[in-house]
């Protein structure tokens, strides 16, 4: 029997990692899936974006579109893509970090 760190068995602790590997590749794999939703500009834009960090849908309302002020539906897109990316982010990360107690296991998000 293989003794390791502390006297536990290296093999126990090897199928323990690899279990370990395969819930948290379910678990990526479930968390891209995930969609979620925000608004920005009092409801004048929505943006949908999935754990996988791709845009589904942006949604403009008719009065945000001036051809006289192109400028702000710019700024107002870009501010719902980024904040739809970021909360998508914080939903994997929130997601791995339940799966694996806390630790941060490099190359994980």
């Amino acid at each position: 029997m293989a003794k390791g760190f502390g006297g536990m068995d290296m093999n126990s602790l090897m199928a323990q990692a690899k279990k370990m590997q395969k819930e948290v590749a379910k678990a990526q794999e479930e968390a891209g899936k995930e969609v979620v939703e925000v608004s920005v500009g009092g409801g004048m834009v929505s943006v949908k974006a999935n754990g996988a960090m791709e845009v589904l849908d942006v949604k403009l309302s008719k009065e945000i579109v001036d051809p006289e002020d192109i400028e702000t539906l710019e700024d107002l897109i870009l501010s719902g893509v980024n904040e739809a990316l970021r909360k998508a982010k914080a939903s994997v990360e929130e997601k791995m970090a339940a799966l694996t107690g806390g630790m941060n296991i490099p190359g994980m998000f």
